[in-house]
């Protein structure tokens, strides 16, 4: 486990355009594709994974395009493990490559491969990829489905090959962090001074947990993607992993999260993915209160029930919503915001009918409700 005071930089690669894209009936156009880009770079990212070079001309061209943009961050393609991959990557002028094994027993069986196979395409694929690129990555896909002295001796080889740093891929979701902290801890202690970057997915909820306690436990970087798009249950959240690794926990990185709400959104708009009402960071449900305890809290001190501040993530303020739960502080602020200045008595007096418009309803009251409803209350 790295020690609390040990912060280092994280490097931050996203694959909305490759993995994220891969979610079922989800296509970015080139102009989407272009501007998803440019707001990853503004917001900080080191690396976009720009897409996958086989998949055609077109797939070429708009990767082209990305190049061209002359972003500053680090552009890269998502290869199979073969060397037409790798030429087509060539033919787009990205700095970097990722080349992706299959390690796993299951997985091998599936292509029809084994584990000689991968060991000796991996020295020859790195090798050649490296006259094309500058920045060679490998993937160990299936790793945590893998026997552990097989992916220790593709580590070292990836390694001894050259190549620049290797992803560890829980690639159907099944890891938790406490094996996700081994499996990195074990790696890094196998082959020291491998660059080591992780990939989750979130098919048991705990992409998120899985990626911090991957860096926890060594890991250098890691693969995300925004809104945690992507096949299945999604993958690593990069607002999730960003704000728990940079806000909260102290790791040095180069994230402007007061971008992030405007980035998840554009994304959610060209996904046709929309955000669901409480989803972490992003959610319209994070800055809304009812509970009448949590309202009056937070109106005496904004830390009081919000672990993080609107304006951080650029949001303008927390939404105080008139409802079932609300009490006399929450009352008395809503109806001063629309220049009502009440006493906690009159407040009092309003929660009754609150209560009984929100149960019949089962929805909350807007604010012009709620001055409707002062003035009929008060006569």
């Amino acid at each position: 486990m790295v020690e609390p005071e040990d912060r280092r930089s994280i490097w931050m690669v996203d694959t909305t355009l490759r993995d994220g894209e891969q979610a079922p009936g989800v296509v970015f156009t080139t102009p989407e594709r272009l501007g998803i880009a440019s707001a990853l770079a503004r917001i900080g990212v080191n690396e976009i994974e720009a897409g996958i070079p086989a998949m055609g001309e077109e797939a070429r061209r708009d990767i082209r395009k990305l190049a061209d943009l002359n972003l500053p961050c680090v552009l890269s393609c998502w290869c199979r493990a073969h060397s037409k991959d790798i030429e087509q990557a060539a033919q787009c002028r990205t700095p970097g490559v990722h080349i992706s094994f299959p390690v796993s027993s299951i997985l091998l069986k599936t292509f029809d491969r084994d584990e000689a196979w991968v060991l000796k395409s991996l020295a020859s694929l790195v090798k050649s990829a490296r006259t094309y690129f500058d920045r060679v990555s490998v993937g160990a896909q299936d790793a945590t489905r893998t026997g552990r002295d097989f992916l220790y001796r593709f580590a070292a080889l990836a390694a001894e090959s050259g190549a620049h740093r290797l992803r560890i891929a829980d690639t159907v979701g099944m890891s938790s962090p406490s094996r996700v902290g081994d499996l990195v801890a074990g790696l890094k202690k196998q082959v020291p001074g491998l660059c080591l970057e992780f990939h989750g997915h979130n098919d048991l909820g705990m992409a998120t947990a899985n990626a911090v306690t991957a860096v926890e436990a060594g890991a250098d970087a890691l693969s995300v993607t925004v809104n945690g798009l992507g096949e299945r249950a999604g993958n690593v959240p990069l607002e999730e992993a960003a704000m728990a690794l940079f806000e909260m926990g102290g790791y040095k990185g180069t994230m402007d999260m007061t971008r992030i709400t405007g980035l998840c959104r554009l994304v959610a708009k060209a996904s046709g993915r929309a955000i669901p009402p409480s989803k972490p960071i992003t959610g319209e449900n994070v800055f809304r209160h009812e509970s009448g305890i949590h309202c009056a809290g937070l109106l005496k001190h904004p830390s009081a029930y919000q672990l993080f501040q609107p304006e951080q993530v650029g949001e303008e303020a927390c939404d105080y919503v008139i409802g079932y739960h609300s009490g006399s502080a929450g009352i008395r602020h809503v109806l001063e915001q629309q220049g009502i200045s009440i006493g906690r008595p009159t407040a009092e007096k309003l929660i009754p009918h609150i209560r009984q418009l929100a149960r019949d309803r089962k929805s909350p009251i807007s604010p012009a409700e709620l001055k409707e409803l002062y003035f009929f209350v008060t006569g």
